[in-house]
């Protein structure tokens, strides 16, 4: 497979793209539980990982242009080294995604995918787009959706309670919950044109990202920032905030968000995880200190709380009106409704019971979400699926991404849940800010 390009990113005039010079990518077989994946194509472009570097930390306007990237390894300055300001004043913190290119394949029981910053015959582009690099704040004072560090009122977390403004549990500077995904995506919409709350294809755009560059599909696994002797990454974002307790939670605050936006903004653009200590979480004088992991400028990838995702609509049926959970994608935000599924796809069939991810429905497309659920804590995907089953006809669902504070192993990067309407909103559930288009 090979194409002619007239002028690349690289330079030079009739650069030869191929498959062979210009992809990299990993292959598994599903019949081996190991999470590790096989590195493929060009090896030596998974040491310089071309795709993943052009992440950058940014303040994006709500015109959706750029107003400055951030420091690499220091985002209270912008690139230039001049002081950044993370409130909202000059924009929402973004990190932005590169258009590229990808492909998935079916071989036997080999699942392959292959990524490059060129266009090659057979691969399919991926829009550039921002995610946000916090969970979702709320501009309360204007209804938009937001992505920044900023403690005041106005972007009050949680369920926007008052009362604990002073204490330890405090909602101040923390994201945003009690809200159902009819509800995101109206905040997200409100801050103008090409702005969505998170969705399904953005979080299959990082979830393959983080794959093909730290070769596992455990992404609970021990931070490691050593590189292996090819010069390659490797290791896990660790636990992440997963390991409170249900009863210490919810006497904290009743399971409302607990850790700020922005507390692991001391690695940069860059990968690993950050202590955070939280007062009196364990009870009066009992203080406990959790993990804050990030992928590349993203904060809590999983973990803390719930992120509701559009763009994908799960249609559960009752064993007796079908007895199909079916998987029904769009990645035309006007298609994105609550409803219905005109304008979808529908991608295959989701487990009907809770279980470790096993196997992903993957197809043409690189659904991560699962076909089999008969795994473990530490083999295959290495997270938990959640579902229910309605008693009679079939039910509308949302995807939760991620699990929470109390998931524990069962949390991860596609850790998923099928069980609640888009109508439904929950103290742990949230979401992300996204602009589609880069």
């Amino acid at each position: 497979m090979a194409l002619l390009i007239g002028v690349g990113r690289n330079g030079g005039a009739g650069l030869k793209v191929t498959e062979a010079t210009h992809a990299y990518g990993v292959q598994w077989d599903v019949t081996n539980s190991s999470p590790s994946v096989t590195r493929i194509g060009n090896l030596g472009l998974h040491a310089t990982l071309p795709v993943q570097v052009q992440m950058r930390g940014c303040v994006l306007m709500d015109n959706g242009k750029v107003n400055y990237y951030l420091k690499p390894d220091d985002w209270t300055k912008k690139a230039d080294g001049t002081a950044a300001n993370l409130d909202g004043t000059d924009g929402q913190v973004m990190v932005r995604i590169p258009t590229f290119y990808w492909k998935f394949e079916t071989d036997g029981n080999v699942r392959r995918i292959m990524i490059s910053e060129f266009p090659i015959s057979g691969y399919t582009q991926v829009p550039g787009m921002f995610i946000s690099a916090f969970e979702a704040a709320l501009d309360r004072t204007n209804s938009k959706l937001a992505s920044v560090v900023n403690t005041a009122a106005q972007f009050r977390g949680g369920n926007n309670n008052a009362d604990w403004d002073e204490a330890v549990n405090t909602l101040l500077g923390r994201p945003a919950t009690v809200i159902s995904r009819t509800n995101f995506r109206t905040y997200a919409r409100n801050r103008g044109l090409g702005w969505q709350m998170y969705f399904y294809l953005a979080h299959k755009v990082l979830w393959w990202l983080f794959v093909v560059e730290h070769g596992t599909r455990n992404s609970q696994a021990e931070v490691n920032g050593s590189l292996t002797a090819e010069g390659y990454r490797q290791g896990g974002l660790g636990s992440g905030v997963t390991t409170a307790g249900s009863t210490e939670w919810s006497n904290f605050s009743s399971y409302y968000p607990f850790i700020a936006c922005g507390a692991s903004n001391t690695l940069g653009n860059f990968t690993g995880e950050v202590s955070v200590e939280v007062t009196d979480f364990g009870g009066t004088g009992v203080n406990r200190t959790f993990t804050v992991p990030r992928y590349r400028g993203i904060e809590n990838p999983f973990g803390h709380v719930w992120k509701n995702t559009d763009g994908i609509n799960i249609k559960i049926q009752a064993d007796g009106a079908g007895g199909e959970s079916q998987v029904w994608t769009s990645d035309d935000p006007s298609d994105w409704n609550d409803s219905d599924y005109v304008g979808y796809t529908n991608r295959g069939l989701l487990p009907r019971a809770n279980g470790y991810m096993s196997q992903a429905v993957f197809g043409d497309g690189g659904e991560f979400v699962p076909k089999v659920a008969s795994g473990g804590s530490t083999t295959y995907f290495c997270d938990y699926f959640y579902t229910s089953l309605p008693d009679t006809g079939e039910s509308l669902r949302t995807l939760l991404l991620g699990g929470t504070a109390i998931s524990g192993s069962h949390a991860g990067f596609v850790c998923s849940a099928s069980s609640y309407s888009p109508s439904y909103s929950n103290a742990a559930f949230g979401s992300r800010l996204c602009f589609l288009g880069a």
